[in-house]
């Protein structure tokens, strides 16, 4: 299957794995509070070749990562399935995925087929690039929006950064839960 459809996502076709413990994880405790916590990674990009909408051709790539915390190296702690959507026309990335704990989440941002760099965004109650949680979590820890850029950094390492932000009850201020790291083609 040739790649060359696939704009700026050709690039992660394959496995990654970040070197250690080298992500960086800011998160909502147990008591609501902040904790930080170091993780390791391992995501797969795998081609699905192109998806049709009528006239609007996508191509997409299925991807699933998986993270565990320092100190915990059988049970993951995060998980998330989904795809990134190329659409050459449009010349949009998009990132439409669901997380097991009852949040789906459709972001995209504007990309060139050879850019190096893309953030794709997502708010809720947006009807295009949006965010959809269940009940607890839309009362208790209502995503308000979702940021994530990634950065090629050479031809075997790629960084994100990602933000989402949270309306956490009875707190005036919102909440940023922070992920990133760096990973490793393998």
């Amino acid at each position: 299957m040739s790649h060359d459809n696939y704009g700026p996502l050709a690039f992660f076709i394959g496995n990654w794995k970040s070197e250690g413990w080298t992500g960086d994880n800011v998160a909502p405790d147990p008591d609501r509070n902040t904790e930080n916590t170091s993780f390791r990674q391992e995501t797969s990009f795998d081609p699905i070749g192109d998806v049709e909408n009528h006239e609007q051709l996508l191509y997409a790539l299925r991807y699933r990562t998986t993270a565990w915390e320092e100190g915990d190296d059988e049970d993951p702690f995060h998980e998330e399935v989904g795809y990134f959507i190329w659409d050459a026309e449009r010349k949009q990335v998009m990132k439409s995925f669901i997380v097991p704990r009852g949040i789906a989440v459709n972001a995209g941002g504007d990309a060139q087929e050879d850019s190096k760099e893309f953030f794709l965004q997502a708010d809720c109650g947006s009807e295009t690039y949006g965010v959809c949680s269940n009940k607890f979590l839309d009362e208790e820890f209502k995503t308000v929006r979702y940021e994530v850029k990634f950065t090629k950094i050479d031809d075997n390492t790629f960084s994100y950064d990602e933000d989402t932000i949270i309306k956490m009850k009875g707190r005036d201020e919102l909440f940023h839960h922070t992920e990133k790291n760096v990973m490793k083609r393998l």
